[in-house]
C-alpha cells in the first residue's frame, strides 16, 4: 500500500473524503515531471504526456488564441465538476468573459464555454464517460474529444438536464465549424498527428 492509499483509506474511515485534501497529498507525492494527474470520481489518475498529445492540445490553444486574450484560456489547471470527487485538469479550457476566480483561487465550472480533452490510451473511458457526464452536468456548452488513435473528433454540445443532445463526429482534416456557438470559430484539424 503506497502512503497515498494509506492516507486515503485513514481519510475515509473518519472525516469525509475532500478533493481538497486528495490534491493536497498529490502535491506532497513525487510526481515525475510531464506527468498530469487529476481526480475523477474519486480516482486519481496520472498521465504521461506524448508528443503527439501535446501537438494537439498546442494546435487547438493556438488556433482559440488567435481569437482570446490569453487569460481566458487555460491547459492542465484544476477546476472542480459536479459529481463524486471530480477536479479536473482539462487539456484546453476556454473561461467566459468576466470569469471570476472563487473563495479559494479556483476557477469556477460554470464559467467554462469550451473543453478539449486529447485521448491518452489508458484514460480514454474517462474522457467518453465520467469526465463528459460531468461537462454535461456542469452545463459546458462545447465539449470536444479528440483521439489521435482513430484520428477523430467527437463534439458535443446542448448540455440540458445533465446530458449532451448535439453531436457529431468526423475524421481528422475535417472543420469543427463552432461558429454557431459560445466559442464562435472554426477549428482546422488538418494538422493534428495521429497516433
Amino acid at each position: 500500500m503506497t502512503v497515498l492509499e494509506d492516507r486515503i483509506e485513514m481519510a475515509e474511515s473518519g472525516d469525509e473524503l475532500t478533493l481538497d485534501m486528495m490534491f493536497e497529498w498529490l502535491e506532497k507525492m513525487p510526481i515525475p515531471e510531464g506527468y498530469k494527474a487529476e481526480i475523477v470520481g474519486g480516482h486519481i489518475f496520472m498521465t504521461p504526456q506524448r508528443d503527439t498529445h501535446w501537438d494537439i492540445i498546442a494546435d487547438i490553444y493556438d488556433q482559440l488564441r488567435a481569437k482570446y486574450p490569453r487569460k481566458r484560456l487555460k491547459s492542465d489547471v484544476r477546476i472542480d465538476y459536479p459529481g463524486h470527487l471530480n477536479g479536473f485538469a482539462s487539456d484546453v479550457t476556454l473561461l467566459a468573459e468576466g470569469a471570476t476566480q472563487d473563495g479559494k483561487g479556483r476557477w469556477r465550472c460554470e464559467d467554462v464555454v469550451f473543453v478539449a480533452e486529447v485521448i491518452s490510451q489508458k484514460t480514454a473511458d474517462n474522457d467518453y464517460g465520467p469526465k463528459k457526464d460531468a461537462y454535461a452536468a456542469a452545463g459546458v456548452p462545447v465539449y470536444l474529444i479528440v483521439d489521435p488513435y482513430s484520428g477523430e473528433w467527437h463534439l458535443h454540445t446542448l448540455p440540458t438536464d445533465g446530458k449532451y443532445h448535439g453531436s457529431a463526429c468526423f475524421g481528422f482534416g475535417i472543420e469543427i465549424d463552432l461558429t454557431r456557438t459560445g466559442v464562435g470559430l472554426v477549428l482546422k484539424t488538418d494538422d493534428f498527428p495521429r497516433g
